[in-house]
């Protein structure tokens, strides 16, 4: 579990698709948890000032493997310990899918951006819920049809690679878990609901009878 505010910035030394190793002032053990760009993934090994993770085929699906290549900066965060203060919001590092930055303009010290996202995510994308792009967590403040608007403050450009961004950049989305789960436990109370309602027919011969 993670909280989407960025520990260390790293850089990529190599990645052959699978494996990922990362220069990192961090100190992780083999079998860690860390968030690379948001993305949950285990540390098989580490040396001096470096460490690797390998991406799973359905990681590797999910996330923005382009921007992953040598010489690449990497957000990272160690997983939250108990008792960590969680001053972002609660992030699984299970990456939901991609969005695209559409737009980015700046508004006196802060930063708007607009990211486009498939249906499938709008519909966990409330104003004033939170979100992860590339592992950071942020505030939405409107969304659109297939949108959402964001606005950075300095500090996060400042401490994060947001300033190195650039509009049509794909980047790595995870909705509001809580979101999420309401949403599942809705549609399947829904979907259990029309598979006990009586057909169409079954009305007809119920009245007939």
């Amino acid at each position: 579990m993670f909280n989407g505010l960025i520990r260390e910035i790293g850089r990529v030394v190599e990645f052959d698709g699978k494996e990922l190793k990362i220069t990192s002032a961090l100190s992780p053990s083999i079998g860690d948890s860390i968030a690379v760009n948001g993305a949950c993934l285990t540390v098989t090994a580490t040396g001096r000032n470096w460490f690797k993770v390998q991406l799973s085929p359905e990681t590797r699906s999910r996330i923005a493997v382009e921007n992953l290549k040598q010489g690449e900066w990497v957000h990272l965060e160690p997983a939250l310990k108990m008792g960590d203060p969680i001053d972002g919001h609660l992030i699984q590092g299970h990456i939901d899918g991609l969005g695209r930055i559409e737009e980015i303009e700046k508004i006196g010290e802060n930063y708007r951006w607009r990211i486009s996202l498939p249906p499938s995510l709008i519909r966990y994308c409330p104003p004033k819920g939170s979100i992860a792009v590339d592992g950071v967590s942020l505030t939405i403040n409107r969304v659109g049809e297939n949108w959402v608007e964001l606005m950075i403050i300095p500090h996060t450009y400042k401490v994060t690679n947001f300033h190195r961004y650039l509009p049509g950049r794909r980047v790595n989305i995870e909705t509001d878990m809580i979101a999420r789960y309401l949403a599942h436990i809705l549609d399947r109370t829904e979907a259990r609901a029309e598979e006990r309602s009586p057909s169409r027919l079954e009305w007809e011969l119920f009245h007939w009878w």
